[in-house]
């Protein structure tokens, strides 16, 4: 079965695999950010990096935060350099979700072994909540 984006969500993968590959463990964030970012750009995807994002509470602007990357405007990644992808780093992803157009999320971790967690937050359900 077939899943939203899925194939802009493969080549993600696969580049942040990539990356990976070539970098190894142990450096900074902000070092995988300007990998990914260059990398995903190279392979001609729209991306953009620190994509400040409104949040929304019922209707109005309560406050932003910035995405580590956008790409085609549809898919957000959080990065991370961490020793596992703990449930802090998924509730920010399903949040950001939440309060924002975009429904698909990954956390992306570079740590001792790549590892990712897919996140969905589909629209119908934003508008269900804010009724």
């Amino acid at each position: 079965m077939a899943f939203k984006h899925q194939e802009l969500c493969d080549g993600i993968l696969k580049t942040f695999y990539h990356v990976y590959n070539e970098l190894g463990y142990g450096f900074l964030e902000k070092v995988y950010q300007n990998s990914l970012y260059m990398e995903l750009k190279n392979r001609g995807y729209n991306v953009e990096a620190q994509k400040k994002l409104n949040v929304f509470f019922k209707g109005k602007i309560v406050g932003v935060f910035y995405a580590d990357l956008v790409v085609d405007e549809v898919v957000l990644l959080e990065l991370k350099a961490a020793e596992c992808i703990v449930i802090e780093f998924e509730q920010q992803v399903v949040n950001y979700l939440r309060s924002t157009d975009i429904e698909v999320g990954y956390i992306l971790n570079f740590g001792h072994k790549p590892e990712f967690k897919r996140k969905i937050f589909d629209n119908e359900f934003k508008k269900i909540k804010s009724v």
